[in-house]
């Protein structure tokens, strides 16, 4: 691995659906020597792309887990993370961003800015990652890269410029022009291998002018140099404009936009050219950490190979030699024996088998070094954690979770599927935080829950194929929440007398509807309660939190005060006032005017003009609220919210109202109260529920 960090690039790819980053992934990988022959992600061969590993991908033509793999590029080292565009599995492009420096941004020429697009945008906006927009299919009829760059701007809020203009569009797309040094880029060879540099064709040099004054005006913003250069009208120079945009990039005010189409072979090396003058090293990015022995005190990482080590796990994966652990390495060196301490639990490890990986290919190495991405053998740890050497006690923040929205029963057909069942959860569990299991204790059911029905679907499938764990599922169920309307007070005191010490406690306050989850403030005074107690009060109304008095799901959205109470110097107790505590929330509860809330989720139809009509019908027999919709060309784009609980099926129901050419994406909005009928309804099944298992 390269020692200097100058020449280290930490890349991910990134966008909606079907925009081609896998592809673009596998053109990158034929252009650095890293294969020597290029798969189609869709390929008739059934081989599929290197990127994607799994079974399951190849067949559905998607990517399921983020790969990393490295490559090499003009003397720079390139570490790159392909990750997936189905929301349902947007906890991988999360923890890819949480490691990686920088972001290629592919956009579709044709369809530009997606609604996977904005997730994905907002996931960089909060890890704070520099990218670079690459506007790709530019062969496709209908391609329009100057007005994809425009909605960067006008939706994502992106000060995208224009670094290269295309040289034809749709079937007649040959190459690109570089705005920087003014010259035509041809791509020939059987795949596009050579890069023919020559001058600008003449019917394209009036405009390949003008977007380049118009270009040099924007990035002159983030260089004095540049802007002395055009107010003297002295010779601007190659290195002057490239240090502006570097620049501009790299402090996320400024988007580069490059084009080209990655399935014909056009214009991907210019791009690999780009991610190495305009993305930034490991040096250039601050990260930090939190000081565990100091008061969580804030401290700036160095990328300093002689400081002790800092590095997270941000990705488990059970391999055919054990558990295999992405680690990145923001400080220090792991080498091969070296011991280090999981900073969550403070458990001490010894570092063994040390690789990199090539999507599921791997290479022993001796030591990952600060600014690298590599993975290791045999570490019982979970997603998230912080390795540090044993001289310092440091924690990275963690990744944000989003808490999953869907859950199915599965019931495996056998005692042998049960075994690999729970093997195959214990796995899956542990790689994915969005995914999570528990058994419901009323009906001895193993619940699964996850992010959409895609996502659930691919575990099922996955625990049949790598497991051998044939399971039965039950109908998906929606993630309810209880909460309350308004203020109620509560003021119940727990008496238990039975010989000897008795039970005594009084709890006194009131309950109200908020935004958050659950907040609890104490504002007993006096020492009517004593300050040891409170925390069992605390406890006592968190634990009505996880089943709800109504309708038996979990409450939230809930602030209690407690105000005043009462106490016995002999017969109180800890267990005294956390019983106290529950009867409060309960007499509150009831005059609170609990209500049931359902999720909603956003779903973005994109579907030719002609069955626009179809499929706002579709959002309107569903509940839905329709939001937006604009024509895009040919195609139409419709924004709408929908109750999750009428989202079922509804693939298939939209795959029929439109000949199979529409597709729709539906990702987590919010929690909204449910209208009273639906609520009778569940109530109704409940009762039903709970009748057919006495």
């Amino acid at each position: 691995m390269i020692r200097d960090l100058e020449r280290v690039r930490n890349i991910g790819i990134s966008a909606h659906i079907d925009s081609g980053k896998t592809t673009l992934t596998e053109r990158i990988l034929f252009y650095t020597d890293r294969i020597h022959k290029i798969n189609e992600v869709r390929g008739k061969d059934g081989i599929g792309a290197i990127m994607d590993s799994m079974d399951l991908e190849r067949e559905r033509g998607i990517t399921i887990a983020s790969a990393a793999t490295y490559c090499e590029w003009a003397k720079h080292n390139i570490n790159i993370i392909d990750t997936p565009g189905h929301v349902d599995f947007t906890v991988e492009v999360e923890r890819s961003l949480r490691v990686l420096d920088g972001v290629v941004l592919i956009l579709c020429s044709v369809s530009g800015v997606q609604s996977q697009s904005i997730t994905v945008d907002q996931q960089m906006k909060r890890y704070k990652v520099p990218c670079i927009a690459f506007v790709n299919k530019c062969d496709r009829s209908g391609a329009n890269p100057l007005k994809v760059a425009k909605q960067l701007r006008d939706k994502l809020g992106h000060n995208s410029v224009m670094m290269q203009l295309p040289i034809g569009l749709e079937d007649k797309h040959e190459g690109v022009i570089d705005l920087v040094a003014m010259k035509a880029y041809f791509f020939e060879g059987d795949n596009g291998e050579k890069m023919v540099t020559k001058d600008i064709p003449e019917q394209y040099m009036a405009e390949a002018v003008a977007a380049r004054e118009q270009m040099v005006d924007a990035v002159s913003l983030f260089s004095e140099d540049l802007t002395d250069a055009i107010l003297e009208e002295k010779e601007i120079t190659k290195e002057l404009i490239m240090g502006a945009v570097r620049t501009g990039t790299i402090s996320r005010e400024m988007t580069p936009v490059f084009l080209g189409s990655a399935y014909k072979n056009k214009a991907v090396q210019p791009l690999l050219n780009a991610v190495i003058d305009y993305l930034p090293s490991p040096l250039d990015i601050e990260n930090e950490a939190i000081d565990m022995s100091n008061n969580e005190e804030t401290v700036i990482l160095e990328s300093a190979f002689d400081k002790p080590t800092v590095a997270l796990a941000f990705k488990l994966e059970d391999g055919q030699y054990g558990q295999l652990t992405y680690i990145r390495v923001y400080q220090g060196c792991i080498n091969k024996g070296d011991t280090l301490i999981n900073s969550r639990d403070g458990r001490k490890f010894k570092v063994g088998r040390l690789i990199r990986m090539h999507s599921s290919q791997m290479e022993e190495v001796d030591a990952v070094p600060a600014g690298h991405i590599g993975a290791m053998f045999g570490i019982d740890c979970a997603s998230g954690d912080t390795f540090v050497d044993p001289s310092i006690n440091y924690s990275l923040l963690a990744m944000h979770i989003m808490e999953p929205v869907i859950s199915l029963s599965i019931t495996p057909k056998d005692n042998k599927a049960q075994i690999n069942m729970s093997k195959a959860l214990n796995r899956f569990t542990k790689e994915d935080p969005t995914f999570k299991t528990y058994v419901d204790h009323e009906t001895g059911d193993t619940i699964i829950q996850g992010m959409g029905e895609l996502h659930l679907e691919v575990y099922i499938e996955r625990m049949k194929r790598e497991y051998a764990a044939e399971v039965i599922t039950g109908q998906p169920r929606v993630a309810y929440r209880e909460t309350v309307t308004k203020k109620a007070l509560f003021n119940y005191t727990h008496k238990k007398q039975t010989g000897g010490a008795g039970q005594f406690g009084r709890v006194s306050g009131f309950m109200e509807p908020i935004e958050d989850d659950f907040e609890f403030v104490n504002k007993v005074t006096g020492g009517r309660i004593p300050t040891n107690y409170i925390g069992a009060c605390e406890q006592g109304f968190k634990g009505c939190m996880a089943k709800g008095p109504k309708l038996e799901f979990p409450v939230t959205g809930i602030r209690i005060t407690l105000e005043d109470g009462a106490y016995h110097a002999v017969d109180s107790s800890d267990m005294a006032f956390k019983a106290a505590a529950r009867g409060g929330f309960l007499e509150a509860y009831e005059k609170a005017k609990p209500v049931i809330k359902e999720p909603i989720m956003k779903v973005v139809i994109e579907t030719p003009n002609e069955f626009q009509g179809a499929c706002m019908g579709l959002i309107n027999q569903r509940r839905g609220i329709i939001q937006g919709s604009q024509e895009e060309g040919v195609m139409s784009v419709i924004e709408s919210q929908v109750p999750l609980s009428d989202m079922f099926g509804f693939s298939t129901v939209l795959r029929s109202a439109t000949q199979g050419k529409a597709q729709f994406t539906m990702e987590f909005s919010s929690y909204k109260q449910v209208p009273q009928s639906i609520a009778d309804e569940i109530a109704k099944k409940k009762l039903e529920e709970k009748s057919s298992k006495k």
